[in-house]
């Protein structure tokens, strides 16, 4: 039985989306009468899954799950069911498309070490949402609630919710784990199915990516911390004596360690990966360019606008951050803490400080702490 891949004789063959991906799209189409007929039959079903193209099963996968997204935050009013999901489906394609290919007796080097890296960034993801409160029932991301003001129309906010909530993130997730695919339609080209020390570099800048992502969330959760100590007691708790200074924590928002060099270090880790896992399959397939790339691509221009909006709640809470955004940049680091060419510096208001006894006080004008903060670097 031949399998459900397409024909390549050349790597170029496999960057091809018109060879690789058009010709199985309509094979989903059948799939819903195929899995009512298969109904609880095991084998039935395992045999539906071999003899269906990878990819296809898991775009249907991403379809349903989309309007499961949809009617699960419809009922409930709560549009964070994808985020719940964010740092558990990347894994789960690349799992599934190593299981595939090893159940179809490919060549899995490549395809097994995708899988252990992205469940590792999965696991540590996933601890870190939790670890802030994201599964429990009524939690929210914050900026939901604020996009539904600025839409100010059920119906507009709907159509948001069926479009871009529901049914582009997630397929954007798969998106960016599509080189994956490539890989598995590489391991048909015997030349292409050895791990070798490009395989080897790619996999480990992916690596140091997680690494620098998990060391900028553990800066961020133990600065907020701090921070919702410090606000109710006007003291900094012991074990945060000497990390942190009530300049710091009167800020409002982290300027230390990784947060010194990008605004966002965790937001740029995080899209690197991503972006490494694409130029991997690229450097594969012998192309700048392929149809993968879009999925990395998508993910950029998703982080760019959700942190431009982020930056905005963030400057309208705390005065001092348009000084912080001036000096530092917000996914690439600036070597220099100097306020860019052209910024004009905004009045801002005196912050309150709390005393000991709970009082409010005038702080010291404070301009100078976010470019003294990150001149010690």
């Amino acid at each position: 039985m031949s399998l459900p891949l397409p024909s390549v004789q050349t790597v170029l063959d496999c960057a091809s989306f018109n060879r690789t991906v058009l010709p199985f799209l309509p094979s989903i189409t059948a799939l819903p009468a195929r899995l009512i007929e298969a109904g609880k039959d095991a084998d039935k079903l395992r045999a539906i899954y071999v003899s269906t193209n990878p990819l296809v099963t898991a775009t249907a996968f991403a379809l349903v799950l989309s309007a499961l997204f949809l009617l699960v935050s419809e009922i409930t009013r709560n549009y964070s069911q994808v985020d719940r999901c964010w740092s558990i489906l990347p894994a789960v394609y690349n799992a599934h498309f190593a299981t595939w290919a090893r159940m179809k007796g490919l060549t899995t080097g490549r395809l097994d070490t995708i899988a252990v890296i992205t469940a590792i960034w999965s696991v540590r993801l996933t601890f870190n949402y939790w670890h802030k409160g994201g599964y429990k029932f009524r939690s929210e991301d914050y900026r939901w609630s604020i996009l539904r003001s600025k839409i100010n129309s059920t119906f507009l906010f709907f159509l948001f919710n069926v479009f871009f909530i529901s049914l582009v993130q997630s397929l954007l997730l798969l998106a960016i784990s599509t080189p994956s695919y490539t890989f598995l339609v590489l391991s048909q080209i015997e030349k292409n199915e050895q791990f070798g020390l490009p395989d080897l570099i790619f996999s480990r800048v992916m690596i140091v990516f997680i690494f620098i992502e998990a060391v900028a969330d553990h800066q961020q959760w133990h600065f907020q911390r701090a921070k919702s100590e410090y606000s109710q007691t006007a003291r900094i708790p012991n074990r945060y004596k000497g990390q942190f200074s009530p300049e710091d924590l009167d800020r409002g928002f982290v300027v230390t360690g990784l947060w010194s060099w990008c605004r966002h270090p965790n937001f740029a880790a995080e899209q690197s990966i991503w972006i490494t896992l694409a130029l991997w399959a690229c450097y594969c397939t012998e192309t700048y360019f392929h149809w993968t790339v879009l999925g990395a691509l998508g993910y950029v221009l998703l982080f760019q606008g959700s942190t431009r909006l982020t930056e905005s709640i963030t400057a309208s809470k705390y005065p001092e951050y348009a000084d912080y955004q001036a000096r530092v940049g917000k996914f690439i680091p600036r070597f220099s803490v100097e306020p860019r060419k052209g910024y004009a510096a905004r009045k801002r208001s005196t912050p309150k400080k709390i005393d000991r006894n709970g009082e409010t006080d005038q702080a010291q004008p404070s301009e100078k702490n976010v470019a003294q903060e990150l001149r010690e670097r």
